[in-house]
């Protein structure tokens, strides 16, 4: 298998293991097991995430690759009357982008339930101002697949406040080459760097500078990348989704390095090596600027480490809603950092 199907295949394994904000142990367990079969060192972080050493000569030089196995989904917040279900949002779910979506519900001591989440009233035929209604967390619920008349028996079940609520990814991969699922941001990020480190692996490669992968769980609430950076790292590479849409150059077959973000700019040596990198490799790519993004190197930062940040990613269309990204884009994101691992620079 090669290195892009690899990915591919890994990705689609990271996205069918739920894991909301705050509920991302599984993935962590799954992740810790396919680097320590590869002979990386990891760590399982107190906040739940998971440091991987890769190696490295130049330890007063060292590299930190952030990536995020947290994904939004919801947590039910109030049991109806009628035995329906309210919930809030994990991170920047969008209630409109979920509609009539798939769902299960994660009891803390009763296993899982499955839903849909629609609308309240949901008949086209019963409801006159179905189309005029806002979609919003208040105007929605989740619709138990379970003969449940009241508030008693959905706590009959188990259910209760403050469990989690996680969407259906309906990940596919198509005969064109184009992988399409909720939560490619950022599964699949992990997913190359995974491949990233089983290259190293196969190839029995040494870096020239100490390189940790930090798989954190927090970065759709803000603080994935505020803590766990090892001593001697001096450059922060997030390795996120790449963004798609009306002004900006990345398509979903490039890679896109980011200049600038809603928090402020990036370093500005280490886009600029970045952008010589990919050109050195020939590899496709866009430089954007993101109107309405952060990332975990932004928090990273703002937490007070002094290292140098960037930002690069498989550009993604649909962002935090059904997103879509081709292959090509994949093997330009895996090239350039593969490439940046390695470059020593």
């Amino acid at each position: 298998m090669d290195q892009i199907d690899y990915v591919i295949e890994q990705a689609q394994k990271l996205l069918s293991i739920d894991s909301p904000t705050g509920y991302t142990k599984h993935v962590i367990t799954y992740l810790k097991e396919q680097y320590e079969a590869m002979g990386y060192e990891t760590v399982v972080t107190n906040k739940g995430g998971l440091l991987v050493d890769l190696g490295g000569e130049d330890c007063s030089r060292g590299i930190l690759l952030e990536t995020h196995a947290d994904t939004l989904g919801g947590m039910v917040s109030e049991i109806l009357p009628e035995g329906t279900l309210k919930i809030s949002p994990l991170g920047g779910l969008n209630a409109s982008n979920c509609e009539t979506e798939n769902c299960r519900v994660i009891t803390r001591f009763d296993g899982e339930y499955e839903g849909t989440f629609q609308m309240q009233n949901a008949s086209v035929h019963v409801n006159g101002e179905f189309s005029k209604t806002e979609r919003s967390f208040d105007t929605m619920e989740v619709r138990l697949d379970e003969k449940v008349f009241s508030e008693e028996d959905v706590r009959a079940l188990g259910i209760m406040e403050g469990d989690i609520v996680c969407m259906n990814p309906r990940t596919c991969y198509t005969k064109a080459g184009f992988l399409k699922s909720r939560f490619l941001d950022d599964k699949l990020s992990v997913a190359i760097a995974l491949g990233v480190a089983r290259f190293l692996h196969d190839e029995k490669v040494t870096l020239p500078r100490k390189t940790w992968q930090h798989i954190t769980v927090y970065e759709e609430v803000g603080h994935g990348g505020a803590a766990s950076v090892p001593e001697g790292v001096t450059e922060a590479l997030s390795v996120d989704m790449g963004c798609v849409g009306k002004g900006l150059k990345c398509s979903e077959y490039q890679v896109s390095i980011c200049a600038k973000d809603s928090v402020g700019p990036y370093s500005y040596d280490m886009v600029t090596k970045l952008v010589r990198l990919a050109k050195e490799h020939q590899i496709d790519f866009a430089v954007d600027v993101y109107p309405h993004y952060g990332s975990d190197v932004d928090v990273t930062l703002g937490a007070g480490h002094d290292v140098m940040h960037g930002l690069i990613g498989a550009g993604v269309y649909a962002s935090h809603g059904y997103e879509r990204v081709h292959r090509d884009g994949i093997e330009a994101a895996y090239e350039l950092l593969k490439a940046y691992v390695l470059s020593g620079k």
